[in-house]
């Protein structure tokens, strides 16, 4: 009888010593995004992070969790992979400070068949990034190498933000009222929605990696990294009373705002009144997209909403400029339901 030759996790498809040097390239861009509160981070079987005594007095804690979307498959198709390790961070940490919440720390899950140490090393490079960008510690997080269950090449992300507010702090909307101003901050762009559709305009169109829209190439306007508002709303909401924050992703502008407003509330926007960069041009014109299509699919331009009062709109506009928003009031709040977009 022929003696069958000892097999390895290898032979199976999964390799230990490249998770393991994946690990040790990461250290460096997850040390620059620890705070004081992290007890053990990277390494262990848990992350522990303390809530300090006298800093918070009735400290809520805030999680949110979610993924790219589709935008990976673009990101796969270009190599462009840089960028959606922000997305995923911004994804999760913009709809935790909505709440009025700090992100404290943020976990991701990265799946593949097999393991690419230099894709693996930017994706993560780029949720480090965008962990610094929150003011949140990247904490721990999984490499998941399975084969047969992911196409070469191809991976998937999820992430995990939990934040702390105060709980006499907390943003949910109940304060805003009739006539309060609506603030729009820029987007970068589509962010991370509506990349399903994105995708079939590509392929209808023919455009490619060389097609320009506005004078850059398209693709790269496409995947620039979701903005991450945390800083600059975390600043205004120490200075003013914000009554609402709406943080624009899938379901765009008409369906995102309605969350955070009253019963008997809704909100009248002019559309003229941000800028549109020319992505949302092309978008539109290559689908023949309807405006409604468009105010519920994408952000349009307005990646986060903030609603106050209006006689400190001036103010809260002065402090997110200085903070690096482009921020315009975009429309007020008014008697009766759901978003009208003029």
């Amino acid at each position: 009888m022929t003696e069958r030759p000892s097999l390895t996790y290898r032979d199976a498809g999964v390799d230990i010593d490249a998770g393991e040097e994946l690990v040790e390239r990461i250290k460096p861009h997850v040390a620059r995004t620890m705070r004081p509160e992290v007890l053990a981070g990277i390494g262990g079987f848990g992350a522990m992070i303390e809530i300090p005594q006298g800093r918070w007095q009735r400290p809520v804690l805030v999680a949110g969790t979610d993924g790219v979307g589709t935008k990976l498959r673009l990101a796969i198709d270009t190599g462009l992979h840089d960028g959606v390790g922000q997305d995923l961070v911004a994804m999760c940490a913009n709809d935790v400070v909505v709440q009025g919440a700090e992100p404290l720390f943020f976990l991701d899950y990265y799946a593949t068949g097999r393991l690419s140490v230099e894709v693996a090393e930017r994706v993560i490079a780029g949720i480090a990034a965008g962990c610094a960008l929150a003011g949140c510690a990247l904490v721990g997080g999984e490499t998941a190498e399975m084969p047969g269950m992911y196409p070469e090449g191809d991976y998937d992300l999820a992430g995990f933000c939990v934040g702390v507010v105060e709980r006499d702090r907390i943003i949910d909307g109940s304060r805003v009222r009739a006539g309060d101003a609506v603030i729009g901050l820029a987007s970068s762009g589509p962010h991370s929605n509506g990349f399903s559709l994105i995708r079939r305009l590509l392929a209808d169109t023919g455009a490619d990696r060389d097609t320009e829209v506005g004078g850059a190439r398209l693709v790269d306007l496409l995947m620039a990294p979701t903005r991450i508002y945390v800083k600059s709303v975390l600043r205004l909401a120490a200075a003013a009373d914000v009554h609402g924050l709406a943080h624009i992703t899938g379901g765009g502008l008409t369906d995102n705002i309605p969350r955070v407003l009253p019963d008997g509330l809704g909100v009248r926007l002019e559309s003229r009144a941000w800028r549109r960069e020319p992505v949302w041009d092309w978008i539109r014109t290559s689908g023949s997209i309807s405006d409604a299509e468009m105010h519920r699919t994408f952000n349009c331009g307005i990646g986060m909403v903030v609603v106050i009062a209006r006689a400190d709109a001036e103010s809260a506009l002065g402090l997110l400029r200085a903070a690096g928003e482009q921020a315009t009031v975009i429309g007020e709040v008014v008697t009766g339901a759901g978003v009208q977009i003029g």
